[in-house]
């Protein structure tokens, strides 16, 4: 069986998110879409899985749906579903940063399209910062960029404030998995006085998708969040298994699925 695996977002203003999760959830449902989606008063985030024709009809209903309209979408194929099944949940932020004021459909910094993305991290002037978090960046990232050592992204803020500074660092590039948290980091450092602020349209994943191996700059694999755990550069699942002690990604030896801890753990 192929089972197509959709990763998209909006940030846009939603009032009636109870209305919207039951007819989201309900769509879906006769679909047999699994997955997330989350629907918060700022907008929606999700990532889905079902046959491919399921994956488009989905899209399609979203974005005519005036409360949500166009927005981006990131595909991979894989051989079986990555979920169990489809959850719809309202929540306060689509993705948590904790900081309620700051609004990307309002304040986000400069889309910069996948194709354009290795000679923006190239120039000399510019600070790469990948905002994922440590048991991320762990297993792949872009050569140069700043890790920010953290464990969850409401932590990346603190991050922001000491490590950067808009008199020293003028022109910032931001990365991610699939664009959603790159767009209130952006917003964040805009808040504080940043004027060139660049981020990864689509992310990670659309990078991969768009850019040739052979011209790609990514290192390593990107960690996703399903049960896939993690993908190549030609986004097909890599050999990683998460510890189930301290939930580390850990590459190879079997044990996806199982209660396995890695050798730190013991």
């Amino acid at each position: 069986m192929t089972v197509t695996v959709s990763t998209f977002y909006k940030f846009t203003s939603i009032t009636d998110t109870a209305a919207l999760k039951a007819e989201v959830a309900a769509f879906g449902c006769s679909l047999g879409i699994r997955g997330s989606i989350l629907i918060a008063g700022e907008g929606i985030n999700a990532t889905v899985s079902g046959s491919g024709d399921s994956i488009a009809r989905l899209l399609t209903w979203l974005r005519s749906d005036i409360r949500i309209n166009e927005f981006d979408s990131k595909e991979s194929v894989t051989q079986s579903h990555p979920f169990r099944r489809l959850k719809v949940k309202v929540k306060p932020e689509i993705v948590t940063f904790g900081r309620p004021d700051i609004l990307p459909s309002a304040g986000a910094g400069k889309y910069v399209r996948p194709e354009n993305w290795n000679a923006l991290i190239a120039a000399p002037d510019v600070v790469v910062v990948d905002t994922r978090n440590s048991y991320e960046t762990c297993i792949g990232t872009f050569p140069g960029a700043l890790d920010p050592k953290t464990e969850t992204f409401g932590a990346f803020a603190a991050f922001a404030d000491e490590a950067l500074d808009p008199q020293r660092h003028r022109r910032v590039a931001m990365f991610c998995t699939g664009g959603i948290r790159c767009e209130k980091a952006t917003a964040y450092l805009r808040s504080k006085g940043f004027e060139d602020v660049y981020h990864l349209q689509g992310g990670i994943l659309k990078y991969l998708e768009v850019v040739p191996q052979s011209e790609s700059l990514w290192q390593g694999e990107c960690f996703i969040f399903d049960d896939r755990i993690a993908l190549d550069h030609d986004r097909n699942p890599s050999a990683y298994w998460l510890c189930s002690v301290c939930g580390q990604p850990v590459r190879g030896g079997g044990g996806k699925g199982l209660k396995q801890r890695c050798p730190k753990c013991g």
